[in-house]
């Protein structure tokens, strides 16, 4: 308030005809004073802009012509029917079936038997011995003077139906356990072997017992001693056809039934069930199962019954 009133006191103290101040905005030049001291003179006016011509309208682009269109290829007309009557249609004939032959059964075995056994260490040395021998009883013949016949001697008593060490009758079948079995030419390992089975499952039969020896005979009339280990019981028989190489498996025990398969001479069986007196009996021959005649294998004795 103190400010105020000098301030106001020294504005009424100005004279009349002398401007008030002019209040200027910053960063602008005050307006000319005029020298007299009477009002400045007002600006002429601003001349009035020229009016614009006006624009012109762009002219209207022609529209493009338009393409024809490529020609249509002409369809042919249809052909007229003709007015003769269909052919009257015959019945199709029923398609033929052939009819395809009966599968033939598979073949078991190769075409030829393979080998039992084959020759022991001892089989040379025996050899060399009986050709010796034969020579030597030949020359013997030969320088010495006939003598007058001897009498007869009995025959040796029929072998015994029992085994005096298993209890069980001889003589009987049974089969190797693998597939190297030596038989020897005696009842221990201190004998030679003579031969050296190969086949496991081959059928033998056992005509003596000695101890933890078994006397054995094979297909083909070997004889020897085998170690009772080396035996199983297990029943098999070996296909030997009389006079064939190859006999029918059958499905049924009867001539005419169905064939399972072919067995070539020489293939192991396993008997399944053979009655007493009965000409057939079940074998299985790896997954074939029939029947078999008794007479067409070997393995079995006469009138046996195996279950």
């Amino acid at each position: 308030m103190r400010l105020f009133l000098p301030l106001l006191a020294a504005l009424l103290a100005l004279p009349l005809g002398s401007a008030w101040p002019q209040i200027v905005a910053p960063g602008s030049l005050p307006p000319p004073r005029p020298l007299n001291g009477s009002p400045p003179a007002s600006p002429p006016p601003s001349p009035a802009p020229a009016p614009r011509p006006p624009v012109a309208a762009p002219a209207p682009q022609p529209a493009p012509a338009a393409r024809p269109a490529p020609p249509r290829p002409s369809s042919p007309a249809p052909a007229p029917r003709s007015q003769a009557q269909p052919a009257p249609r015959t019945p199709s004939q029923p398609a033929q079936r052939t009819q395809r032959p009966p599968a033939q059964p598979p073949t078991v075995g190769a075409s030829t038997p393979p080998q039992n056994r084959r020759p022991g260490s001892a089989a040379g040395a025996a050899a060399g011995a009986a050709a010796g021998a034969a020579a030597a009883g030949a020359a013997s013949a030969a320088s010495r003077t006939p003598e007058p016949p001897a009498a007869a001697t009995p025959a040796p008593p029929p072998p015994p139906s029992v085994g005096p060490v298993s209890g069980f009758p001889l003589p009987r079948f049974a089969s190797l356990r693998s597939d190297q079995v030596n038989m020897r030419v005696g009842p221990n390992t201190t004998f030679p072997i003579d031969w050296t089975f190969q086949r496991r499952d081959l059928p033998v039969m056992i005509i003596g017992e000695f101890q933890v020896w078994r006397r054995i005979r094979d297909v083909d009339g070997a004889e020897g001693w085998v170690h009772q280990s080396t035996l199983q019981g297990r029943r098999t028989v070996l296909v030997r056809p009389a006079g064939a190489q190859e006999i029918s498996l059958r499905s049924e025990p009867s001539p005419d039934a169905a064939a399972v398969a072919r067995l070539r001479s020489g293939v192991i069986a396993r008997v399944r069930e053979c009655e007493a007196e009965s000409a057939w009996c079940e074998v299985q021959v790896a997954r074939h199962h029939g029947y078999l005649r008794r007479a067409d294998v070997w393995g079995l004795l006469p009138e046996e019954e195996v279950k």
